[in-house]
């Protein structure tokens, strides 16, 4: 098994097997939210194919989102994991935009075989899929607005670590970032960039095999990517 990190969005690296990382908050909250009971999680890349879905898919769904960590106006919820972990799910599908992550996990749908989403929330988890998958790894970081992000790439390091597979000098470099801060909290609270008031949010993602589901892409729904649990 060979893994790679990319750890940006304009890095256009590819594998049998994509790992996608928006560990505050998008990978993160997907997974929180089908480990809550949401049956399926639609990805869209805007705000008006996100609506157009919630129109398409009625009480069916409920459509949730943000932009640059603030609640988009008129969606039922937010991109907040501690928000799913919180409330049962109030509908079978959740629809989710995000300034960063489900970009990201269109991007990789369109590049690799198989996509999974990591965060620290599911590390075990999807390291044993990982690895019962097979094949080279691509670690996919979302970045802040286009550019590196020490959260993810911190996230990314762990994954490196735990898959022990032949790595690329960039996973070497996650990997060195990751031990740099033994603890995972304050691994994320060293990010420098970003809205205030996610303090419990970080928190909360910094939790390491909290939940043992894998988000895994299913299917295209037009513009939209199908995540389901591997659970």
């Amino acid at each position: 098994m060979h893994v790679h990190v990319a750890f940006t969005p304009e890095e256009e690296a590819a594998a049998r097997v994509g790992i996608v990382v928006d560990v505050i908050r998008a990978t993160s909250s997907i997974a929180q939210a089908l480990a809550a009971g949401y049956e399926r999680v639609l990805c869209c890349g805007e705000i008006d194919e996100a609506r157009a879905l919630r129109s398409e898919l009625g009480d069916e769904a409920v459509v949730g989102g943000e932009r640059n960590a603030i609640v988009v106006e008129g969606f039922d919820v937010g991109a907040s994991p501690l928000e799913f972990a919180q409330e049962p799910p109030r509908a079978r599908t959740l629809i989710l935009t995000t300034t960063n992550g489900t970009r990201a996990i269109l991007t990789a749908a369109s590049r690799c075989e198989v996509v999974l989403l990591g965060s620290l929330l599911n590390l075990s988890a999807l390291v044993r899929t990982v690895r019962e998958t097979g094949g080279d790894v691509a670690i996919l970081c979302s970045g802040f607005m286009g550019a590196f992000a020490l959260d993810d790439a911190y996230c990314a390091g762990r994954i490196v670590e735990a898959l022990d597979g032949e790595r690329s000098d960039a996973a070497i470099g996650a990997e060195v970032i990751a031990r740099a801060w033994p603890d995972p909290l304050a691994g994320l609270k060293a990010r420098t960039y970003g809205p205030p008031g996610l303090e419990a949010d970080i928190e909360f993602c910094a939790q390491v095999d909290l939940l043992d589901v894998v988000p895994r892409f299913s299917r295209m729904m037009g513009t939209a990517a199908e995540i389901r649990s591997d659970e």
